[in-house]
């Protein structure tokens, strides 16, 4: 069965004409849904989603407590190894979402570190996902690093080197496709 991983920044709340297609296509097609129990994006997808009467859907939760499950679906407990709640506390749940996913489906800002940190998982695990890039209105299907690359340049500049400090990206890029440059501006 296809499934898909769905997330996206806490900043988007607000579904639009273009996303939402993107979720009616999905239940057309039967496609099984992995969503996390955020605020913002997941719990906007998860609104859609219940008011269809979609019920192919899993909410991934971090320990017992799941924050928003709206269409009283199955849930999945991650648990992870560290107690405080931070990036890397949820980012243990999103790891596990990519992995059980066929596809990713992300709304991105062009800032959210964590959705970002999903898209890297699943082109990490040879996984396509399709990016709503919000800052422009506009669909990027990533399934290697030439195409996160391509759409990183479509961030600001700030918002590429913080994601450099934060990923590593560079690495990622040249260990996918060697001789790709994420800053060819950047000097000294």
């Amino acid at each position: 069965m296809t499934t898909v991983f769905i997330g996206g920044s806490r900043r988007l709340a607000r579904l639009n004409d273009i996303i939402r297609s993107r979720a009616d296509n999905i239940m057309r097609q039967h496609f099984a849904v992995v969503i996390g129990d955020a605020n913002g994006t997941d719990k906007a997808m998860q609104s859609y989603f219940a008011s269809k009467g979609y019920r192919n859907v899993t909410v991934y939760c971090m320990a017992d407590r799941c924050r928003n499950n709206l269409g009283d679906w199955p849930t999945k407990h991650v648990s992870a190894s560290r107690q405080k709640k931070d990036f890397a506390y949820y980012a243990t749940k999103d790891e596990e979402m990519a992995r059980a996913a066929s596809y990713g489906f992300m709304i991105w800002d062009g800032k959210s570190k964590g959705t970002l940190n999903n898209i890297l998982n699943l082109l990490k695990h040879q996984k396509k996902v399709l990016v709503y890039f919000s800052p422009d209105k506009s669909c990027h299907t990533l399934g290697s690093a030439p195409d996160l690359v391509s759409l990183l340049r479509r961030c600001s500049s700030i918002d590429r080197r913080k994601f450099e400090r934060e990923f590593t990206l560079s690495t990622f890029a040249v260990a996918e496709e060697p001789g790709i440059d994420l800053f060819p501006a950047r000097r000294g």
